[in-house]
């Protein structure tokens, strides 16, 4: 359950999303619970990689005719 709301506070990090809504949205008390513990910054290749793999994933297969 933590890693799930690990890459779901890091993703929502690097989309750019408040750190009070990411609070929000994990349900934390504590915005320190959010930021120290969950959300990590992630490095720009990783950044980079992410994009590219929403890129691919949204120019998928075409569905069929």
């Amino acid at each position: 359950m933590h890693d799930a709301r690990r890459t779901c506070a890091t993703l929502l990090v690097d989309l750019g999303v408040h750190p009070r809504v990411i609070m929000q949205i994990l349900r934390h008390a504590q915005f320190a619970v959010t930021m120290e513990i969950y959300a990590k910054a992630s490095s720009p290749a990783t950044r980079d990689a992410l994009r590219r793999l929403g890129d691919s994933l949204s120019d998928g297969p075409a569905a069929p005719a």
